[in-house]
């Protein structure tokens, strides 16, 4: 997924979440320890062992004024925590301006260096020596290489503390191995968005469906009615097909829940098993229908050729109705129309096939790791983990969002940002990072996506499946 974002934040100068960050290479997902696995500490999965996380060395020091609120991170006059990252200008800018008040009160300067080729780059510093204080990890394959080959520092119990009680479940897992957590989440995306026409609803009399079978029908009605519903694009450069890897994700976890979904990302079960057959089936029931697809665009083939900016536009003209795509996606609409509820343009949250595994929420984000351990790092670690900072991020720039806990929800004035936050924060969310990010590089940002932009050209299941099966390394 973050392959994706890159393209998504070139293209239209805004990253938003899965997004966030400016590098969009899909790179680094070979995750050197499964997320959330238990180690001999006998910790379950995904829930760190507090005894085995380093004791804190903040200390908290008095300021004044309204630099008050920043005394429990302590007082480091002079002293400089470099940071590395993929976020980019412009997103790179507002996450500057974001700690400028945490610099000037507590006296550490963030050293912040971006570069879009991170996953890369990020392996040959640390190997040669090099490393950063902190880096920011748009993959949590990437954090956990690191965490197993003992390069990366384990979070501290005060950084441990502060994430779990801001982060669900889900989100503390990917960032622990063998019973340590090593970074706490930072920024997010939710993926799991259907962009539609408030206006073109209203005019044609339809409801935004709560279930899949509502869909479905939704679907079938527009057919009726002379639509043709659906409109789509994945090409992506070198990254081209990464758009239907999202398709099946999100149906793997509605159609078969969290567990199965987990065991199809870390090959417990063979990538053309009965279950994954099952999914890519309901994927071709839309995007393989040609009375469904491609609206404004083409035939079902002209998915491949067109580009994943371009794919949702035809709704702003009344072409299409529905259109599939994160919510940084919203940086792509063309100026001009607005995106409200009651708007030109809007999204509705991709509703569950049943209700056996709650509300199914597809994502991504960063985690912060740290390879050295001076006080002043962790300082800057329990900032950036806690609701202060995320509320301070969100109220620079819209187009960036959180599944911190203790965000200040108000702080999203951008009403698809106020959705996704609602959907990633919901207690009842059933959150799963983007499938193909966890995957090894070579599967989930090479096999898969090539074999499925083969298979939305002309290629049967069977042998997709099977490729992507007998591609997976050894």
């Amino acid at each position: 997924m973050h392959g994706k974002k890159i393209t998504a934040a070139v293209a239209a100068g805004v990253l938003l979440l899965s997004a966030c960050s400016s590098s969009k290479s899909k790179s680094g997902g070979n995750s050197g320890s499964a997320a959330g696995s238990s180690g001999a500490s006998g910790a379950p999965s995904g829930v760190p062992d507090p005894g085995a996380q380093p004791k804190s060395k903040v200390k908290a020091a008095t300021l004044s004024g309204d630099c008050a609120p920043f005394g429990a991170y302590g007082s480091y006059p002079g002293k400089t925590v470099t940071m590395y990252a993929s976020i980019t200008d412009p997103e790179g800018g507002y996450l500057k301006q974001s700690w400028k008040k945490f610099e000037s009160c507590t006296g550490i300067t963030i050293q912040y260096v971006a570069d879009k080729e991170f996953e890369t780059a990020i392996k040959t510093k640390v190997e040669g020596g090099n490393a950063p204080d902190i880096a920011i990890f748009p993959q949590p394959g990437l954090l956990q290489t690191f965490a197993t080959s003992g390069k990366l520092k384990p979070a501290t119990d005060a950084v441990t503390k502060a994430a779990e009680g801001n982060w669900t479940k889900d989100w503390i897992a990917y960032a622990t191995v063998d019973g340590q957590f090593f970074g706490a989440p930072m920024g997010a995306n939710a993926k799991s968005l259907i962009w539609y026409s408030p206006k073109s609803f209203k005019k044609y009399g339809y409801t935004v469906p709560s279930t899949w079978d509502e869909l479905l029908k939704l679907s079938d009605k527009m057919v009726a009615d002379g639509h043709k519903p659906w409109c789509a694009g994945i090409e992506s450069g070198t990254a081209t097909g990464w758009v239907l890897t999202d398709w099946m994700e999100e149906l793997m976890l509605r159609l078969h829940g969290p567990d199965v979904y987990d065991k199809w990302v870390k090959h417990q079960i063979p990538f053309n098993d009965p279950q994954v057959a099952d999914v890519i089936k309901m994927v071709g029931q839309i995007l393989k229908n040609p009375k469904y697809v491609n609206a404004g665009i083409g035939d079902i083939k002209s998915i491949a050729t067109t580009a994943f900016q371009k794919g949702g536009l035809p709704i702003e003209k009344g072409q299409c109705q529905l259109h599939a795509q994160a919510s940084f996606y919203g940086s792509n609409w063309d100026k001009g129309y607005t995106v409200k509820p009651d708007g030109d343009l809007f999204a509705f949250y991709e509703p569950p096939i049943s209700d056996k595994f709650g509300k199914p929420v597809e994502g991504g984000g960063e985690f912060v790791g740290a390879f050295t351990d001076r006080p002043e790092v962790e300082a800057v670690q329990l900032y950036l983990a806690s609701g202060d900072w995320a509320t301070a991020r969100a109220k620079v720039h819209s187009g960036w969002v959180s599944a911190n806990q203790k965000v200040d929800k108000a702080a999203f004035t951008d009403p698809v940002d106020a959705l996704s936050v609602q959907l990633l924060t919901d207690p009842k969310a059933t959150f799963r990072f983007d499938g193909s990010d966890a995957m090894p590089a070579s599967v989930g940002a090479g096999t898969f996506w090539t074999q499925m932009t083969k298979w939305i050209l002309g290629q049967d299941d069977k042998t997709t499946l099977d490729k992507v099966e007998a591609s997976w390394p050894k």
